[in-house]
């Protein structure tokens, strides 16, 4: 098969490490992966902030730059999902249409389409999971607590494939982080607050590193770390599936 790799703007400029973790556990599990240069934002903040029929001309070089691959992979649940339910074409609905049925964020295509069972790595660290609301809630890449259902989590089973990681336990691990891309411009003591709650919950249960599949949500955790001083870190789940730590 051949991967499109479709890495978020803020993802390019601020956190190229999980973009290069996530091409290099493509090439690992043997997968052509191929990076489209022309690609540029997804239309998703714009979207969010009520202006999706601003969109289009991101639509557009979305779909010229991705709909000849077989599958499309991202580090980004939040702009996966975006494409899935949002990407139109006014030139080639048929190509739109059929993109938004063959993009992928990274977790599920690991565990849905390649079905990994195993990895090379190594990260001895205690690490707390954040679930993003699009993952969970729109990709449903983990059960949600209330729904009465068996639980599963995606990210956990792969995480737990990794040598010498200790998956640390959250009260309230699926609760949201408060970042909601523009809602933590527009609402933003509220935003801080929910991100001090999730911060809390990790810092109370020993977790020195914090990851997830959303690198937006992790970077607003990150920067209330920053302010606190804290010592914990953040890392995209790219990064430590990827991790060759002794």
């Amino acid at each position: 098969m051949t991967v499109g790799l479709f890495i978020p703007c803020y993802v390019d400029q601020f956190y190229p490490k999980a973009a290069i973790a996530t091409l290099e556990l493509l090439e690992k599990a043997g997968v052509q992966v191929e990076f489209p240069a022309r690609q540029t934002c997804c239309g998703q903040p714009m979207a969010n902030s009520g202006f999706e029929h601003l969109t289009s001309g991101c639509n557009e070089l979305f779909v010229e730059n991705f709909a000849q691959y077989d599958y499309i992979v991202s580090p980004s649940g939040s702009c996966v999902l975006h494409v899935k339910e949002h990407l139109h074409s006014h030139k080639q609905e048929a190509q739109a249409q059929n993109i938004r049925g063959k993009v992928y964020e990274l977790v599920e295509f690991l565990t849905d389409v390649l079905k990994v069972e195993s990895l090379n790595a190594r990260f001895p660290h205690k690490v707390g999971l954040h679930q993003s609301c699009h993952g969970q809630r729109g990709l449903r890449l983990s059960q949600m607590t209330e729904r009465v259902e068996p639980p599963f989590s995606k990210p956990e089973q792969l995480l737990n494939l990794v040598q010498g990681l200790e998956l640390i336990l959250l009260s309230r691990k699926d609760e949201c982080c408060g970042f909601g891309g523009t809602f933590c411009v527009t609402e933003e003591a509220v935003s801080v607050k929910m991100g001090k709650d999730r911060v809390t919950d990790h810092l109370q249960h020993g977790a020195e590193v914090i990851t997830g599949s959303d690198m937006s949500c992790l970077m607003h955790l990150e920067g209330i770390l920053r302010r606190q001083k804290s010592n914990v870190k953040v890392m995209h789940i790219a990064e430590i599936l990827n991790a060759q730590e002794a």
